[in-house]
């Protein structure tokens, strides 16, 4: 698979304008990524723009904290669906998971799953590698997979810090080869992206993209 079928397009500041969203678009459908990934406001405008193309709209959910209640976050994912989201990153409640309540972050996991998969739409799952310690990591990922999610993702790229190699491996050994791993935040050039994949990324997201396919 070519390069540009791993990057989910990446626009996702809170000063976005529409001029910025269009260039993301604009720039997606030209390259061919997987994927535009914008905040939920914009993904009635992108899936409209992305029509006649093989890019999908992508958004996020409980962004960027992920500490909204979960039946907040599954009304914000149905109706990101209804506006045309083919692919849903949510982010988890990091504190609960801090916390050791597995039960609370599984549960908020699975119904986000739940409602996404209902309308055979994607699921991925950031657990804010920055915020995690070894251990963290480890669970968070389980509890994605028990959950029912179709990825594992690195970052928001608003926390402490974004992907990192080693945390791509580990989560990667985790879930096998179950789930994917998407690697997203501080992603900038074509090496940095090949080294993510080869830690085990299936996707990455990336504000750079164009920069990174265009590289020599």
């Amino acid at each position: 698979m070519k390069l540009a079928k791993y990057i989910d397009h990446t626009i996702l500041n809170a000063d976005a304008t529409q001029t910025d969203v269009d260039k993301v678009i604009e720039e997606a459908i030209k390259y061919d990524f997987a994927s535009v990934c914008i905040n939920p406001y914009w993904v009635k405008h992108t899936h409209a723009a992305l029509k006649g193309s093989d890019v999908n709209t992508c958004t996020v959910i409980g962004f960027p904290l992920g500490a909204t209640s979960t039946e907040s976050k599954v009304f914000e994912a149905q109706q990101a669906i209804k506006d045309g989201a083919d692919e849903l990153d949510m982010v988890i409640n990091i504190g609960e998971l801090k916390a050791h309540h597995d039960d609370a972050v599984l549960a908020d996991i699975k119904a986000l799953a739940d409602a996404v998969h209902a309308e055979n739409k994607l699921l991925k799952v950031i657990i804010e590698t920055s915020l995690l310690n070894h251990e963290e990591k480890v669970r968070a990922c389980q509890l994605s997979e028990k959950a029912g999610a179709d990825f594992v993702k690195t970052s928001t790229g608003f926390s402490t810090a974004g992907a990192k190699v080693e945390d791509v491996k580990l989560m990667r050994e985790t879930v096998g080869d179950r789930l994917g791993v998407k690697a997203s935040g501080g992603v900038h050039s074509k090496a940095e992206a090949e080294a993510m994949i080869d830690a085990g990324a299936t996707r990455i997201g990336a504000s750079a993209s164009v920069k990174i396919v265009t590289e020599d």
